[in-house]
């Protein structure tokens, strides 16, 4: 059955791999971000290390503010 005049197959494989693409990027930014901050920001003015959970937070914001891809 055609969805679009796309073939099924098209959606059974492109569908699994972005879900598992976002969730990887979702868990692994907020990391490498955390590591960047808590390697720099300390060291060079002084401020506290974050966590986690805020680096997501602070991402998130940026996104909001920024944009997601800088538009």
């Amino acid at each position: 059955m055609d969805i679009f005049g796309f073939n099924d197959s098209l959606f059974m494989h492109l569908i699994p791999r972005t879900i598992i693409f976002v969730i990887v990027v979702l868990t692994f930014l907020p990391w490498f971000f955390r590591w960047l901050w808590n390697t720099t920001m300390p060291e060079v003015f002084n401020l506290k290390p974050i966590t986690y959970g805020q680096s997501f937070k602070l991402l998130l914001m940026s996104w909001i503010l920024f944009g997601l891809f800088g538009d």
